[in-house]
């Protein structure tokens, strides 16, 4: 664990200090928190310009948590290490449910050893900054609890797992329907389940439209294909159950099970009550049309995750030689993270800034702590901890411009020439921006007039 927390924490923030993050999504996290901080509660800017509160595009108030350390470490890469630092605690629980359950603390090690190497915890420890990320030890925790039947204990996980993000409570409630069968908890597992789904209904139709002013979450676009909405989703299923289907079982989605299971050798194949807490957000994932949501480099795997794990190692102690079934475990993580993992990626570089990034980092220190400021997002990670930022080219009230015309980051890569290089050549036209900085393909330019918001 602490090897894990030590080494992928380091290179967490080593992908940050060599611009590696972008203002989407590590600088909008660091905003939010930057803001709780300084008592503005989880607001943001969002990607036109308007100042939001942050649950109008994601519940997850998990984030404010994050103020306080701020306060003692005020910087994004506060963010990454205390990710891969909760990230390895994970492996505590599935040391105490695999010795429970295979009878021994040497199997019990071997197993959350295979937490650790598993391919989707390693990106997650590396996939900038999210909250729900941290669902995924936080469920692992309320899983071995409630797997010891101890729901007090188990509340307090439940409870900061529903707060990671607007659909974590239906996973919360799915685990509660596992509770309910797998404990004869029948009457408790109910009231979770009816929480979860309760909570999450409020999330999607009622937070979310409140702080959006009424307007529809730009996510749903995802499932346009599928119905568009949670309630249109669930409309499709019996107005048109074949578009289900049909996105449910397209090729991406097949190697994405496939990525998912094999470095767990399918063991939670034998344990299958426990992929029901594993359904929601699994489903969610296969009928996006997002192809980040099916891949296991991304954050979206963090609350199936830990019932896979659980599965595993329930489905191990079901075979006659638990030692073996354990080994059997440990052998397909670390093939899994050879072949799938960050090792396999090239990510495992611990020194990765360039020269073009001494320049990026020459340029944003010309920028004045708190002032406005739009950015390319390849830039943005390192200015977000002020009230102002916008992603260009939105300018709107910002009195400092930097953008980098050599790094294409997430929003930046879809078309640079249209979204970047155009828009600045007309502002270095209008006589409205001063010059600053030039080099390497790095601007940096300075309201020369008043601003207008």
């Amino acid at each position: 664990m602490a090897t894990f927390a030590a080494g992928l924490g380091t290179l967490a923030a080593l992908e940050h200090r060599a611009f590696e993050t972008g203002r989407f999504d590590l600088g909008n996290m660091a905003q939010a928190v930057w803001s709780t901080a300084h008592g503005r509660p989880l607001e943001v800017t969002e990607l036109h310009g308007d100042q939001i509160t942050r649950l109008g595009a994601h519940v997850d108030p998990l984030l404010a948590a994050f103020a306080p350390v701020w306060w003692l470490w005020p910087s994004p890469a506060m963010l990454v290490v205390c990710q891969a630092i909760i990230l390895a605690l994970g492996a505590l629980p599935v040391f105490w449910l695999a010795r429970k359950h295979l009878g021994s603390a040497r199997d019990g090690a071997l197993c959350g050893i295979a937490y650790l190497l598993y391919p989707p915890i390693q990106w997650l420890a590396l996939d900038e900054f999210h909250p729900v990320a941290l669902a995924c030890p936080l469920l692992t925790f309320a899983f071995w609890y409630l797997d010891e039947d101890r729901l007090r204990a188990a509340a307090p996980f439940l409870l900061l797992a529903a707060l990671s993000r607007e659909e974590m409570p239906l996973v919360v409630g799915a685990l509660g329907v596992w509770y309910a069968l797998a404990k004869s908890r029948r009457v408790a597992g109910a009231l979770i389940a009816l929480a979860g789904a309760a909570s999450s209904a409020i999330a999607f139709g009622v937070v979310m439209p409140y702080f959006r002013e009424g307007t529809e979450s730009a996510f749903f676009g995802r499932y346009e294909a599928v119905g568009g909405s949670p309630v249109g989703i669930l409309e499709t299923v019996f107005t048109n159950p074949g578009a289900l289907l049909g996105a449910l079982t397209d090729g991406r989605d097949l190697l994405y099970l496939l990525a998912l299971g094999l470095p767990l050798a399918l063991l939670f194949l034998l344990s299958p009550l426990v992929l029901l807490a594993a359904i929601p957000e699994l489903a969610a994932n296969l009928l996006s049309s997002t192809d980040t949501q099916t891949s296991i480099r991304f954050h979206y795997t963090a609350p199936i995750v830990p019932f896979l794990i659980g599965g595993a190692v329930l489905g191990a102690a079901r075979l006659p030689r638990p030692r073996v079934s354990a080994l059997i475990l440990l052998g397909a993580s670390l093939t899994g993270t050879v072949l799938l993992g960050p090792l396999r990626a090239g990510e495992l570089v611990p020194d990765r800034r360039s020269p073009h990034d001494g320049v990026a980092v020459r340029a944003l220190a010309l920028i004045p702590e708190g002032a406005a400021v739009s950015s390319t997002n390849g830039l943005g990670a390192h200015l977000s901890a002020r009230r102002r930022i916008h992603s260009f080219p939105v300018v709107r009230d910002a009195d400092w411009i930097v953008v980098d015309l050599a790094r294409a980051s997430y929003l930046d890569r879809r078309s640079a020439a249209s979204t970047t290089a155009v828009p600045l050549a007309e502002l270095l036209r209008s006589g409205s921006w001063a010059t600053e900085f030039e080099e390497d393909g790095v601007f940096v330019l300075r309201r020369a007039t008043t601003s207008t918001p």
